[in-house]
């Protein structure tokens, strides 16, 4: 299937479109139609019910602008960059890592160094996209992606809209940790908007300026905790690890997540455990497993912050994207909000049994430190506890060093009145570490599109259909009556369309056109079941009967009124049609082509 292909359709069938098309459109933003909207919100739910409720996890929703002290905290002011070449004849700006990529062999272009990817710009010939102007010789720089903003009017306080959700689920770690009664371990969900301002946003809804993450930070002891990985031991993956990419005949490892963490190529067993629940969730809403594998990062591209990390990967019209990251990101984040924030970013450890211990005090004379250093005399005292932890042996000399700051300052040992003295202790402060699956929501909708795109032939007549999860698709069903002259029929259908959307299920409702169109039209959008009412269904002794079609097979079978809605909720939550299709009479499929 072309791009083009899906995309005209996701326009004409309402899935997403470019947004401010009124006023020109603004490259970057996309608008989820009727059908889009409810395909997402389908597919976070599903994340929702796997990742957060099954697993045991808490969700929250934070802010999405936040204070410009959290990303210099978290690093994003200094080091959330792409890399930009600008056309010096027209002044369009590009990726430059992407012209790499477009124009080699070169996958991961990202993770080279901004030098060597100027001098393949120029090796290579590579011009600009916009004009043909060969870019040789202009600079590759970098471009911070955050989208800049003000908090409040006049001296406003500098904000930046967030470039994940991550930050306001760490920022939010002091509280968090006591809904948790600050025990380990324990995972923190969200889904919402984040911000980038991206160089050049393309493919759809692969790289878009504002977007929609869903996110579970996994708060855990690095010394004790560790994952169920039990329940996903036998789990199959498709693997392609970082030294089969350098390889020269580099190729899959077809394993399963118990082999692939016992052997080490899966570094972290929580990474291990996520990749395996992935899996079968990818596979739960349709995802084509053979157009699917975990990549991991090669060294020049992995986070600083990142001891080992995978993709989640889908082919899409030939191109591998990144649909969802898997980080063991250690430390890192509470430790900077702890070093930069107000509160405490760690947790009370109590231990089995109580321990005696040395622990090496001080107890400035701030009589001295007073005088000796006027306002900075606390600071001095806080540099002195600080270093007796860190390094007693400092304190052996006449005189003790501390750096405060970035002056060099000396004490009498004297006046520190340092001391070791026993102590006993019920338990220690650590600081968490952090496992983290991150999905991006609308790349998984646009994977899920683009794998249930299908084309085949019904009744001698070709036909376009999306082959979606009944659990994921916009509609669960729609309702038409065959024939719009017969007022018994119409209020049948009014009637059971009522009673449907009364059972909780999304129903579209049809009388417009053949029968066959109405099909056709249902099949594009994906809704997986259509309930025709017809004169067989309510002429007769019986009770009232309607035809049941399933939109794969065009296979078709007769329903009482009273069953349908038991029967399409056990269909929506995974029950497969042939079980509903053994229970009840088939239909001829010739009602397709029947006509108003």
């Amino acid at each position: 299937m072309a791009a083009d292909a899906l995309a005209e359709l996701a326009k004409r069938r309402g899935f997403f479109f470019g947004s401010n098309g009124a006023y020109g459109g603004t490259a970057g933003f996309y608008t989820f139609g009727p059908q889009g909207a409810a395909l997402k919100r389908n597919v976070e739910d599903a994340w929702r019910d796997r990742f957060t409720i099954r697993e045991g996890n808490r969700e929250i929703e934070a802010p999405t602008i936040m204070p410009e002290a959290v990303f210099e905290a978290s690093g994003h002011l200094e080091g959330f960059d792409d890399m930009l070449v600008e056309c010096p004849e027209c002044g369009e700006s590009h990726r430059a890592d992407h012209l790499v990529e477009d124009a080699t062999e070169i996958e991961d272009a990202e993770a080279l160094p901004g030098e060597e990817v100027a001098e393949l710009i120029a090796d290579e010939g590579i011009a600009c996209p916009a004009c043909g102007t060969e870019l040789a010789g202009q600079p590759v720089e970098a471009f911070n992606l955050m989208f800049a903003t003000d908090i409040g009017p006049g001296d406003a306080q500098p904000g930046y809209l967030r470039p994940e959700t991550a930050q306001g689920i760490f920022v939010e770690f002091p509280r968090l940790k006591e809904y948790a009664r600050g025990n380990l371990p324990f995972g923190i969900t969200q889904i919402g908007p984040a911000y980038r301002n991206e160089i050049s946003p393309r493919g759809g809804l692969l790289r878009l300026r504002e977007f929609t993450q869903a996110e579970l930070e996994q708060f855990i002891d690095p010394e004790e905790d560790e994952p169920p990985l039990d329940r996903v031991r036998d789990v199959e993956v498709r693997l392609y690890p970082a030294t089969e990419q350098e390889a020269d005949d580099g190729d899959y490892l077809d394993t399963t997540v118990g082999e692939a963490v016992d052997e080490g190529v899966i570094g972290s067993p929580w990474v291990g455990y996520y990749l395996g629940v992935a899996q079968e969730w990818y596979e739960r809403v349709g995802v084509d497993l053979d157009r699917f594998r975990f990549r991991q990062h090669l060294a020049g591209e992995r986070a600083h912050y990142a001891a080992d990390c995978w993709d989640a990967e889908s082919e899409v019209d030939g191109d591998w994207i990144e649909i969802a990251g898997f980080a063991y990101r250690g430390d890192y984040d509470l430790s900077k909000h702890d070093e930069y924030g107000d509160d405490a970013f760690t947790v009370f450890k109590r231990y089995d049994e109580p321990k005696t211990v040395e622990r090496a005090t001080v107890d400035p004379d701030m009589s001295v430190l007073g005088p000796e250093f006027g306002g900075d005399a606390g600071a001095v005292a806080d540099a002195l506890e600080a270093l007796a932890g860190r390094d007693p042996d400092a304190f052996d000399g006449e005189t003790v060093t501390v750096d405060v700051n970035g002056e060099t300052r000396e004490v009498d040992a004297d006046v520190a009145n340092f001391a070791v003295e026993e102590v006993t202790e019920s338990g220690e402060h650590i600081t968490p570490h952090v496992v983290e699956p991150s999905f991006g929501v609308g790349r998984t909708v646009q994977t899920l599109l683009a794998h249930a795109y299908s084309e085949d032939e019904v009744d001698g007549e070709e036909r376009t259909y999306l082959s979606l999860e009944p659990e994921v698709a916009p509609q669960d069903a729609a309702v038409f009556p065959l024939v719009t002259n017969d007022d018994r029929l119409t209020a049948l259908a009014d009637e059971v369309a009522a009673d449907l959307r009364a059972a909780g299920l999304a129903v579209a409702y049809d009388d417009s056109g053949s029968i066959g169109r109405r099909y056709r039209r249902q099949d594009e959008v994906g809704t997986p079941f259509c309930v025709t009412v017809d004169r067989d269904g309510i002429e007769g002794d019986g009770p009232d009967t309607v035809t049941l079609r399933e939109r794969d097979s065009a296979a078709q079978v007769r329903i009482p009124v009273d069953d349908l809605a038991d029967e399409l909720t056990a269909l929506r939550e995974g029950e497969p049609f042939a079980s509903v299709a053994d229970r009840y009479d088939a239909v001829d499929t010739d009602v397709e082509t029947e006509g108003n």
